[in-house]
């Protein structure tokens, strides 16, 4: 098992590709200068000891060398010792709508990025309870198998976005049979839904799935995102809005809350139905709800001591940046006798 200590210096990485960029910038800019002060192979006979390889050899290992210091910051820790750990909660499974309406502003920024970060703010508040992720629109996909690796839970909520599902729609009756069928054969009534969506899903069969989920004994509780009275769901290009989606006869698509069929659901799975805001997603009323269920006791094993391993990388760290500064640029003997033999 290994794990990253510090986290916060993954954003240290956005400087390899700044380096790298401003190095072939550098580089062409160079060129472009030799060429204005005449033929580049005369300039190159006039400059003969100048090694082109060996400056991007030497660029090379200080960007190796950059990469495994920002690891060794990061400070990648193995697993040592593993202990068997009882815990005891409920398991949920959040199905989260990524249709191309939850990009509708009435929330801010939008739907789908205010569900996303009270989900987050839940997986902080969980204790003991095992989580999965299913993802859903025109059908529904597992995102994440129910787990108690709150970090991996968090790691997949970042990358969940409209893209995620080829098929577009709000097809919450494959959403809660996929979340079913995640929850594996144990019974008992520890096992929640929580189903996030704008309820744009027009089919009865979603309440026939309640049903079939309370027959189950497993609790559904939606939470509603977005507004009764309807906005235009926007066209969104590199993250900047170019316009409003427009049906085959050129009007603006709206999109509206179905809160009456999120009600519907809830009560006939035994949950609790709660609409989003910008102040409050609901997610409280949501827990405070699942907390009723009975809690089931599971042990697993998880791994209590952790060896940090930092030192390899920035050894091999210093080792690169060592023979970087070492290098010459200039073209050395070796290489010009090859030279010789290969134009013999």
């Amino acid at each position: 098992m290994f794990r990253f200590e510090n986290h916060i210096f993954y954003y240290a990485f956005a400087l390899i590709p700044l380096c790298i960029g401003i190095y072939i910038w550098y580089t062409l800019r160079i060129r472009r200068k030799l060429k204005k002060l005449g033929d580049p192979a005369l300039i190159k006979q006039l400059i003969p000891n100048v090694s082109r390889a060996k400056r991007n050899t030497r660029f090379i290992l200080w960007t190796l060398g950059l990469t495994l210091l920002i690891l060794g910051l990061c400070n990648l820790q193995s697993g040592t010792k593993t202990q068997n750990v009882k815990r005891e909660g409920a398991d949920i499974i959040v199905c989260l709508d990524v249709s191309n309406s939850m990009l509708a502003q009435d929330l801010s920024p939008n739907r789908l990025e205010r569900a996303k970060f009270a989900l987050e703010k839940m997986i902080d508040k969980l204790e003991g309870d095992r989580l999965g992720l299913v993802v859903f629109a025109g059908d529904a996909y597992v995102q994440l198998p129910i787990t108690t690796d709150y970090s991996a839970a968090k790691l997949f909520l970042e990358s969940i976005n409209t893209r995620i599902v080829p098929t577009q729609g709000t097809n919450i009756t494959a959403a809660i049979n996929k979340a079913m069928e995640s929850f594996g054969k144990d019974e008992g009534k520890n096992k929640s839904i929580v189903i996030i969506t704008d309820g744009e899903d027009h089919e009865e069969d979603a309440i026939t799935a309640a049903k079939e989920a309370a027959d189950k004994n497993i609790m559904i509780n939606t939470i509603g995102v977005g507004s009764e009275s309807g906005v235009p769901i926007p066209h969104v290009v590199d993250g900047v809005v170019s316009g409003y989606k427009k049906d085959k006869q050129g009007n603006t698509i709206v999109t509206k809350l179905n809160s009456d069929m999120l009600k519907k659901i809830a009560a006939e799975a035994n949950g609790v139905y709660v609409q989003a805001t910008n102040s409050d997603v609901g997610l409280d009323a949501i827990i405070t709800k699942i907390g009723e269920l009975d809690k089931k006791q599971m042990e697993e094993k998880m791994y209590t001591d952790y060896e940090d391993q930092f030192q390899w990388f920035l050894g091999a760290a210093l080792l690169f940046i060592f023979i970087e500064s070492m290098l010459s640029e200039r073209v050395s003997r070796i290489w010009k006798k090859l030279n010789v033999f290969k134009h013999a």
